[in-house]
């Protein structure tokens, strides 16, 4: 696959001042209505889609209050810490049109649409899981086993439950190395002391032999003044176009580094100035974004480890993402692809998108990676952790 050519482009996924970034900022100016406006204008909403019937009337209205009850409850039980109002409206004109829906198939529909609501804020943002992958190299020597863990796009706004479970989850896997691809605050907390906190107690809380390594995300989430202070004291190596050899009996594998733009033909460039003239070394990029994918397989890069694009959080059955915030479209909207010889990963991330965007998920759980990376397999295709160890180089 050849790289695209964006240069003429006036909007990047990513970036701010793109269609997306407007809308959800834009979206944050419903937060700032009075309570009890929003609460009168739901109840003319409801009176207006009744049509003067007093039954639909109250169904309408006891399924727009379990709603608004719900869209709070997220924040007192610490699940998530998005906008409620905006969220709220939007569920409230689809109740009122469902509610023209004449006689008890109406009430069915409501109760389908709660479920939905319980799925989408509630269980899916929730459920955490572990996906295990296999990648078998002749670039490593037969007996050569490496366990690494990779996430992204923790966008943590407080120290919500979804933190312990993954602190829980990393130690459950043991990996040799800890690979964090971006995005560690969400958009709407970049400023904010206690979500820095939040990010660095997390931090500190992850170890592994081989240690843990991370990489910049988006601009206007992890902002280059602020990242430093995240870092500090917590045990991450923070590869800002940075190259760490590994070493073990016998092997080398390059891990590399790179500070996304969102503009592949910047870092494209300093890619390439950072790999070394090796190619039977195995080499592992990590990067934000799979934009670099179609350059990085050019370079003879064999792993590449993204995210940004959250496997678009909502996905319909056939169709999968609706917006995959990628310059490719969606052709790299989630999970493993190949590409020539570069393998490519794109994590669904562990948090969701900020600012006055629904914190919400569809058919699109979080997910953390372990990666089998072996010289070859065993009887059962799945590549166990040797006794040598890999050491970064000073």
């Amino acid at each position: 696959m050849q790289p695209g050519e964006f240069r003429g482009r006036r909007f990047f996924p990513g970036l701010e001042g793109g269609p997306f970034e407007i809308v959800v900022t834009r979206l944050e100016a419903i937060e700032r209505i009075p309570s009890v406006v929003v609460g009168l204008g739901l109840a003319a909403w409801a009176t207006l889609m009744s049509r003067g019937d007093p039954v639909r009337l109250i169904t309408l209205a006891a399924f727009v209050s379990a709603d608004w009850l719900l869209l709070l409850a997220l924040h007192w039980r610490r699940v998530s810490f998005g906008p409620v109002k905006g969220p709220l409206l939007g569920l409230a004109v689809g109740r009122g049109l469902i509610a023209l829906i004449p006689g008890p198939v109406s009430v069915l529909v409501q109760i389908v649409a709660t479920v939905g609501v319980l799925y989408a804020f509630w269980l899916c943002p929730e459920s955490l899981g572990l996906s295990r992958e296999v990648l078998v190299t002749p670039k490593l020597p037969v007996g050569t086993a490496l366990r690494v863990l990779h996430f992204g796009d923790l966008h943590l706004e407080q120290k919500g439950r979804m933190v312990d479970r993954l602190l829980h989850l990393v130690r459950t896997v043991s990996p040799d190395s800890i690979l964090i691809s971006g995005d560690y605050l969400s958009y709407s907390s970049v400023d904010d002391p206690v979500a820095w906190e939040a990010v660095r107690s997390f931090l500190s809380q992850l170890s592994a032999p081989l240690g843990l390594f991370v990489v910049a995300g988006t601009p206007a989430v992890d902002r280059i003044e602020v990242l430093p202070r995240l870092f500090a004291g917590t045990g991450a190596r923070w590869l800002d176009d940075e190259t760490v050899t590994l070493e073990g009996e016998g092997w080398t594998i390059e891990l590399v580094g790179v500070t996304c733009t969102h503009k592949p033909f910047e870092d494209a460039p300093r890619l390439a100035r950072l790999l070394k003239q090796d190619p039977d070394r195995f080499c592992i990029l990590l990067y934000h974004t799979p934009d670099l994918a179609p350059d990085a397989s050019q370079m003879g890069i064999d792993l590449q480890l993204s995210g940004h694009t959250h496997g678009g959080q909502i996905r319909l059955p056939l169709l999968g993402a609706l917006y995959p915030s990628s310059l490719y479209g969606k052709r790299f909207e989630a999970g493993r692809y190949s590409l020539g010889g570069l393998t490519l990963y794109v994590t669904r991330g562990i948090g969701m998108e900020g600012r006055g965007a629904p914190r919400v998920r569809f058919l699109c759980p979080p997910e953390v990676t372990v990666w089998e990376i072996s010289g070859e397999p065993n009887g059962q295709g799945w590549a166990m952790n040797g006794t040598g160890r890999i050491h970064p180089s000073p």
